[in-house]
């Protein structure tokens, strides 16, 4: 029997412009494993992360980009090896372009 729903793995990058309050490290990780837990897609993940993040700690911005390998690409289907997706998502500060650009650079080396 087939699931609806395919296993993803990958790597989210989280960052946020604090606004007066600063959270320990350890707590970003578990906004995300929150949420990756879920029966998910790609696309709300994200969304969900950036969306926790500001109504929680209200940043001046939140940026997250996240980059995942679907099984359901990989293992059945159209069997493609090493594909992988990436999506963001912004709020605040990270609509600009030069705030966006310096968070895009910080983790493209980290990108697969």
């Amino acid at each position: 029997m087939r699931t609806p729903y395919a296993a993803i793995f990958g790597k989210a990058h989280v960052a946020y412009i604090p606004n007066g309050h600063v959270v320990g490290l350890s707590k970003i990780p578990r906004v995300v494993d929150v949420y990756a837990r879920r029966l998910q897609v790609q696309e709300r993940l994200t969304n969900e992360i950036r969306d926790c993040i500001q109504q929680t700690l209200n940043p001046i911005g939140v940026g997250v980009v996240i980059e995942c390998r679907h099984l359901c690409m990989s293992m059945r289907g159209v069997q493609k090896q090493n594909s992988v997706t990436t999506t963001s998502a912004f709020t605040g500060e990270f609509m600009k372009e030069k705030t966006r650009t310096e968070f895009l650079n910080l983790i493209s080396s980290r990108l697969s």
